[in-house]
């Protein structure tokens, strides 16, 4: 063996290292041939090479550590959690399914009439999967995009980066002439879009579509919190807003179909599959007469020009079946702005305007009823027969009831004028506000009903609860009583409060549809029927119909004697009584007038229920018209304008 001295002028050199552990061969000097070779490059500084420290050995160690649990995780994240999604992901990016649209049912009123079509209309839509993932090319895309959808680049990005729907509608109802500039445009074409695509819809066109509005409703445009709500819908679909297109968006709607689209890696179109054909919507047969709707909306609006009152409502019912022959909400709206969605400012217009004509006065407009609450008042009274429809009660013009504390303290309720001896069937008649406030409240040696049951037999009538029409946006008024008084006024509830109750003033809020449903109760002799605007689903596409059955909400909660008893003054008060001018109509009439006030001076909510004809009653209508100035006769040259035309056409 060759052993290797150190010069002697060396060993007594030690040589200084940081690590603990022996002297490696690589940290000897530099042999004679590297020294050389440095001489020659020119290099005059002499290295050591040491070994790393110990603690970035060990950082270094963890670190590698760290990534590797990482990569790990992602992997098993990837791999085995999100598997599904990936899985998807990939097999849409091989094959998609598209909805193919179904034709949307149409609506009919009671002889036929249709008052809803469809129209052909196009939509552009870009499809954010099919855009170029490198980042120059996608952004030289959206470029082009944003110039042909006259959208701002920035914006359109913003919304492709953030849509959780693979899908971002950019153009609605294209105009015939600039589809036709579309469809020649190289970056749309069916097989190879880029994402950018041209698809057939339908809008609805809503024929004389004001007079109809509030009822049939209108559809729009889906948004995102309806897609998640509603299956099988796509960005482009139209979905009812309000309104029966609402209510009945499922039957209406129908089924998409379904069709298969292939492409390759690269993204390129390979073939197109129909996976299952769309099935029509059902459409829809009402209980509606057109005819009698467009008059009442004639006749509503004389009124109101006549008055200078702005809002006013009519609602006919079938008081056999409970079906909505009319329903007119005034002022009303164009449904063909919302749903064909090109003239924005009309749209503007009315969401501004102060009378809010989207608002449905029948269905959720909530009033003090006036008078027209005396007929259910009379029927309770009768029913827990605390007085006799032939005992009298004389009408000076008001009552007096002393303070219970302090009876130097008088309360006076007054009459609109004196009666002087009236009973029942004449209290109804000439609507005698003293008589009612005997019956509810109690007066001197007659008691009354009192507060709850006074709200009791209200109730039964349906009074205070949604009626269940199949319209949405229904409320449900309000019947006050004590405990609500104390919450939301702070007050205890009074004597006086219940005389107000009895004459339907105070804090009572009814709708349209409430009266005209509880006056169907007494024309019918006790049944109190859901409201239903839809007669009959038909599906055209089997030729089948389904009957929609009249629904009973309650029955024989008062007996049918006392409820002919109110029949009969009710038509007294067409013989001689609040509503004489109806008398002359070719059919015998009855019905019940109200004037309720509205906290501001001379200003009233008038209103009236009539049926007819008496015997054997077709129809029962209820017209209110909202903050009549004077206190001027303003519903029941209405209804007289509307029952003449019914009964003699």
């Amino acid at each position: 063996m060759f052993e290797f001295r150190l010069p002697k002028n060396l060993r007594r050199r030690k040589i200084k290292s940081n690590s603990r552990e022996d002297i490696e061969p690589q940290e000897v000097f530099l042999d004679n041939l590297a020294q050389k070779k440095e001489r020659e490059l020119g290099i005059s500084e002499k290295k050591f090479e040491v070994p790393l420290p110990q603690k970035i050995l060990r950082y270094s160690y963890f670190a590698f550590l760290v990534i590797i649990l990482i990569f790990f995780i992602k992997t098993f994240e990837i791999q085995v959690l999100k598997c599904d999604y990936f899985s998807s992901l990939a097999k849409e990016n091989k094959a998609r399914i598209e909805l193919t649209r179904a034709e949307r049912g149409v609506i009919y009123d009671r002889s036929g009439k249709q008052l809803v079509r469809n129209q052909p209309s196009f939509d552009l839509v870009l499809d954010k999967r099919d855009l170029p993932w490198d980042n120059k090319d996608r952004e030289r895309i959206l470029k082009e995009i944003s110039k042909i959808a006259d959208k701002d680049f920035e914006k359109l990005r913003k919304e492709v980066e953030e849509s959780e729907n693979p899908q971002i509608l950019l153009l609605e109802n294209i105009p015939q002439e600039k589809l036709i500039l579309l469809e020649t445009n190289p970056l749309v074409s069916e097989e190879k879009s880029l994402g950018l695509k041209i698809e057939k819809n339908t809008v609805r066109d809503y024929l004389s579509g004001p007079i109809f509005s509030q009822l049939v409703g209108y559809t729009g445009k889906i948004d995102q919190n309806e897609l998640k709500k509603f299956q099988d819908h796509s960005v482009t679909d139209y979905i009812g807003k309000t309104g029966l297109e609402r209510s009945y968006e499922e039957i209406l709607r129908g089924n998409p179909g379904k069709i298969q689209i292939e492409n390759d890696v690269f993204g390129n179109f390979k073939s197109k599959e129909k996976v299952s054909d769309p099935e029509p919507g059902k459409s829809l047969a009402l209980w509606l007469d057109s005819d009698l709707q467009s008059k009442a909306g004639e006749e509503l609006e004389k009124s109101l020009q006549k008055t200078g009152a702005k809002r006013g409502a009519v609602i006919a019912m079938d008081p056999k079946t409970g079906g909505i022959l009319s329903l007119v909400s005034l002022p009303n709206y164009d449904n063909n702005l919302f749903s064909k969605g090109v003239d924005i400012g009309g749209i503007k217009k009315i969401l501004d305007d102060p009378l809010q004509p989207l608002f449905n006065l029948v269905i959720s407009g909530e009033y003090p009823t006036g008078s027209t609450i005396k007929p259910l008042m009379a029927s309770a009274a009768l029913q827990e027969k605390i007085i006799s429809p032939e005992k009298q009660i004389f009408d000076t013009g008001k009552i007096e009831v002393p303070n219970e504390y302090n009876p130097e303290i008088i309360y006076t309720f007054l009459d609109w004028k004196p009666h002087g001896w009236v009973d029942l069937r004449k209290a109804i008649a000439v609507s005698c506000n003293v008589y009612f406030y005997t019956v509810g409240g109690g007066y001197k040696d007659q008691k009354g009903l009192g507060a709850e049951r006074i709200k009791k037999y209200l109730q039964f009538f349906g009074w205070g609860t949604k009626t269940g029409i199949d319209l949405p946006g229904e409320k449900e008024g309000l019947i006050p009583d004590s405990d609500w008084k104390i919450k939301n006024i702070g007050e205890d509830w009074y004597t006086g409060d219940t005389y107000n109750l009895s004459i339907g003033q105070g804090y009572l809020g009814v709708t349209p549809l409430q009266v005209v449903t509880a006056f169907s109760a007494i024309a019918n002799g006790g049944k109190l029927l859901q409201p239903q605007v839809v007669q009959k689903i038909i599906d055209n596409q089997k030729g089948t119909s389904e009957e929609i059955k009249p629904k009973i909400i309650r029955e024989n909660f008062i007996d049918p004697e006392n409820l002919r008893i109110v029949r009969e003054g009710m038509r007294d008060a067409v013989t001689y009584g609040s509503s004489v001018i109806l008398n002359d109509l070719s059919v015998r009439a009855a019905a019940k007038t109200g004037t309720a006030e509205t906290g501001k001076e001379r200003v009233y909510h008038n209103w009236v229920t009539v049926f007819a004809p008496y015997d054997d009653p077709q129809i029962v209508l209820t017209v209110v018209i909202e903050k009549v100035p004077e206190a001027q006769v303003a519903a029941l040259p209405v209804a007289k304008g509307i029952l003449e035309w019914y009964f003699s056409r």
